[in-house]
């Protein structure tokens, strides 16, 4: 069962160390997403994971074009159906830093750059149409006033319609070495039921190998494909840095 933070504050050690266990017992948490500050301060962080039941969804691997990081086929001549697993997962615009787990990057993307927002970007998307499954679209937002959103928009249990919350942060509520979780799934299931809860904080020290390497053992084995960690300088003139590792392919970058 996982602890969550309340408020936005992150709270204490043990907090962080509850979720990671939950999250390591966890089979299937789906695609996820990490934002926080790393253990000197000198750096914000993204994480993006992706993770796979299908052998559509298996094939697939991280790759970095231009700083924009996508999925792609790892055997395009196993692809069944591209529509919901080909997109650019993180790509920045204007020291806006952005990360989905679907094509979603894209149009917040687009929006950021007509002068529009994160939220005006989501409110034309809705759940992804993988009926009986309607996974959630999530997605993540490092500005460049140093804003931090987080955006969940999933199916009404009930009602055909999409129930969309964004949680905003700043970067006062965070703590050197801690971020913020959400990912699409709960756990297995048929059909698999959909995350509901707010972001929950995790421990995010050390390099981006060390916490790109720290998820990969804590995510199931059988069904964990890719991991990416991109560090963003606190510095808007600096370099991001990225560590992928997948499964398929060459491991780790």
């Amino acid at each position: 069962m996982l602890i969550y933070v309340r408020k936005g504050l992150l709270k204490s050690v043990e907090e962080h160390v509850l979720n990671e266990s939950a999250l390591r017992d966890n089979s299937y948490p789906g695609r996820g997403i990490i934002m926080g500050i790393d253990s000197t301060g000198t750096y914000f962080v993204q994480v993006y994971w992706l993770m796979g039941r299908s052998e559509n969804s298996r094939n697939r691997i991280l790759s970095l074009e231009n700083e924009n990081l996508k999925t792609k086929a790892y055997d395009p001549s196993k692809v069944e159906d591209p529509s919901l697993i080909i997109y650019d997962a993180m790509t920045e615009v204007a020291n806006n830093h952005i990360v989905s787990n679907g094509d979603q990057t894209t149009t917040i993307a687009d929006f950021v750059e007509k002068g529009s927002s994160f939220e005006d970007a989501l409110a034309t998307r809705t759940y992804e149409p993988d009926a009986p499954n309607f996974t959630p679209r999530i997605s993540g937002f490092f500005g460049s006033d140093q804003s931090i959103k987080f955006s969940i928009i999933s199916k009404d249990p009930i009602e055909d319609r999409p129930v969309r919350k964004i949680y905003e942060k700043t970067l006062a509520n965070f703590k050197k070495g801690k971020g913020l979780c959400i990912h699409t799934y709960k756990g297995d299931g048929d059909p698999i039921p959909s995350f509901d809860s707010r972001p929950f904080v995790v421990g995010i020290a050390g390099s981006a190998e060390d916490i790109a390497q720290k998820f990969w053992e804590l995510l199931d084995a059988e069904n964990k494909i890719s991991i990416a960690v991109k560090m963003i300088p606190m510095n808007p003139a600096a370099k991001s840095e990225f560590y992928i590792i997948n499964k398929n392919g060459e491991t780790p970058q």
